[in-house]
């Protein structure tokens, strides 16, 4: 069996949590992955188009190379450039605060939510800038995603563009300011209490 672990968020960890690497489980397991990673969610540079693949097979290096060619999938300059830089250790201050900043969020998420939002759950994320809010015990008729929108003028992620599952459910980024995030909340729980 390929196995694809996509491993991109695998530094945005909180709480001080660590993150052991799906390849680095056993060496029969590394045989068959391709692990992804990018500095693109971590340090914010998406547009600049620089992954990489770790691929510690031979056979299956030679593959996945032979299909990036056939692809003509290629990296500019600056996306290695930045990439280099963000894995060189020289950002790992600016990702210690980056992580409490993310830290202090979830934190502020979590409880805004418990205590001004009465029947919606929410995880408790170990890692990354996204909440999953689950919408399915509350007075909201369809989709919350819609609601928030037109109600609250707060756009979130749809829920069920995850899977049947996450219907009721959105996704929220409160991988920006204190301030932003406590605006976007008070709008939803006023939008709320509307029903």
């Amino acid at each position: 069996m390929l196995i694809v672990s996509d491993e991109i968020h695998s530094e945005l960890l909180l709480d001080g949590n660590s993150f052991t690497p799906l390849a680095k489980l056993s060496a029969e397991i590394a045989k068959h992955t391709i692990t992804l990673v990018a500095p693109s969610k971590t340090f914010n540079v998406p547009g600049l188009f620089c992954g990489f693949a770790i691929i510690p097979d031979k056979d299956l290096r030679k593959r996945y190379a032979d299909e990036v060619a056939r692809l003509r999938i290629h990296v500019n300059d600056m996306g290695l450039y930045a990439a280099e830089t963000a894995f060189s250790g020289q950002c790992d201050g600016w990702l210690a605060d980056l992580r409490r900043y993310l830290t202090g969020n979830r934190d502020f998420l979590v409880e805004y939510v418990t205590v001004n939002m009465p029947g919606v759950r929410l995880t408790n994320p170990a890692a990354t800038y996204l909440g999953w809010l689950d919408f399915t015990q509350t007075k909201i008729k369809g989709s919350p995603y819609e609601f928030f929108l037109k109600n609250a003028k707060v756009g979130l992620s749809e829920g069920r563009i995850f899977g049947r599952e996450g219907e009721g459910h959105v996704r929220l980024n409160f991988g920006t300011s204190r301030k932003l995030l406590a605006q976007g909340l008070e709008k939803m729980r006023k939008a709320l209490n509307s029903i």
